[in-house]
């Protein structure tokens, strides 16, 4: 099994996460650092990915700021209650498929909701995410760089989910969200849910997990750092 290192970062705002994410993909690129997945919670924020239109935003309170990105599909919401997963992964030892990429990313949230909580969900051809019937559970979106990942998924465990109402989710209109809680009818331990992210994860793409802190995180970036300085 390849290694993975897993990163849990709380609540952290976007553009903070955003930065490590740039950072540990050039470290990737350059086969410094191993794979690594960070997950994440963010404060109320709006991203619009390569194909997105502004027009799919109705609303913008105040306090919330809009980020466009080089991720894939259109617009979406992160805010508390919801798993963000960036996975800073090189395809080149996973088969250097894109699209397999994306098929095992939901692969991981229809495994989970199906083993932890009897939830039946699945895919809906042409909207790329996992679905359970006609409403969005987990939402999917990546760039590839000379084969390095970045960006990821955002699974909706205890979201907000009114604040949807803001933009017309990922362009579609035809279409709901939902949450864990919505569907169990209570709050889910975030712990817990996000240590079920990285079982499932792990086992679809046969990575044998290796948590890390913070503080590891900070010498990883240092010493790749000086390193980089020495060439």
């Amino acid at each position: 099994m390849k290694n993975i290192k897993i990163l849990f970062l709380g609540l952290l705002a976007y553009e903070k996460a955003l930065k490590i994410q740039e950072k540990l993909l050039q470290l990737r690129q350059q086969d410094m650092i191993d794979d690594i997945l960070l997950l994440v919670e963010h404060p109320p924020v709006l991203t619009i990915g390569r194909s997105g239109k502004k027009a799919n935003i109705l609303v913008v309170p105040k306090e919330v700021n809009i980020h466009e990105v080089n991720r894939g599909g259109d617009v979406t919401y992160h805010g508390p209650g919801q798993i963000v997963g960036y996975p800073i992964m090189d395809l080149t030892g996973h088969g250097k498929d894109i699209h397999d990429f994306l098929r095992k990313i939901e692969e991981t949230f229809i495994c989970l909701l199906r083993e932890e909580y009897g939830i039946g969900a699945g895919r809906i051809k042409k909207h790329t995410g996992v679905w359970v019937n006609e409403e969005k559970i987990t939402a999917v979106g990546v760039t590839v760089k000379r084969w390095v990942t970045m960006h990821g998924f955002a699974f909706n465990v205890n979201t907000r989910l009114e604040d949807f109402t803001w933009i017309i989710p990922c362009g579609i209109k035809d279409k709901g969200v939902t949450s864990l809680r919505k569907i169990l009818g209570r709050s889910l331990d975030m712990d817990c849910v996000g240590r079920q992210v990285v079982k499932y994860f792990c086992q679809i793409f046969a990575l044998q997990p290796e948590q890390i802190t913070q503080v590891d995180l900070g010498e990883i970036l240092s010493t790749a750092g000086i390193k980089k300085q020495a060439e």
